[in-house]
């Protein structure tokens, strides 16, 4: 999984993001460039298009949902995404907060940036972070400067 949260876990609000950091862009993109990318609709659909260099699986109930993107699938379940990229070596659920939650027993590592301020307005959130199930194993501060608003902390976990 990766994803940005906030010190209370909020993920975004109004499925637009509460912060604006270039790095952490450049950082996801790098990451997950050239794999396969397992979102919600509305994660999607918060994209102004699909990201380069990626094939994007969207998961959605409506059985009519359509996009008309190469790099697009559409599955109806976590499950049936998670079947989809069992034989990659790399692939990544990204969003949003109902998607992390369901995705988080089928992890095996989780990318977070942890930007330092509380965000009130968000209504979507990433899961805590069960420390006797997940091992923090890299951990990279970076402090706000004229490009980015608030400070944040790449931090790696992998599954115990």
């Amino acid at each position: 999984m990766i994803a940005a949260a906030g010190e209370n876990n909020a993920l975004g609000a109004n499925n637009d993001l509460l912060w604006h950091l270039p790095d952490d862009f450049k950082r996801f993109k790098q990451i997950t460039s050239g794999h396969k990318i397992i979102m919600g609709r509305k994660t999607f659909e918060s994209f102004p298009k699909p990201l380069p260099n990626r094939t994007h699986i969207i998961i959605t109930r409506d059985k009519k949902y359509h996009v008309s993107h190469d790099e697009c699938i559409i599955v109806y379940s976590l499950k049936e995404a998670i079947d989809m990229v069992k034989n990659e070596t790399v692939s990544f659920i990204i969003g949003g907060g109902e998607i992390y939650t369901q995705g988080a027993e089928f992890a095996n590592k989780i990318e977070l940036t942890r930007v330092h301020a509380t965000f009130e307005k968000a209504d979507t959130f990433f899961p805590e972070i069960n420390e006797g199930e997940w091992k923090l194993v890299n951990e990279e501060y970076h402090p706000k400067d004229e490009r980015h608003k608030f400070d944040f902390t790449y931090l790696t976990y992998i599954k115990r």
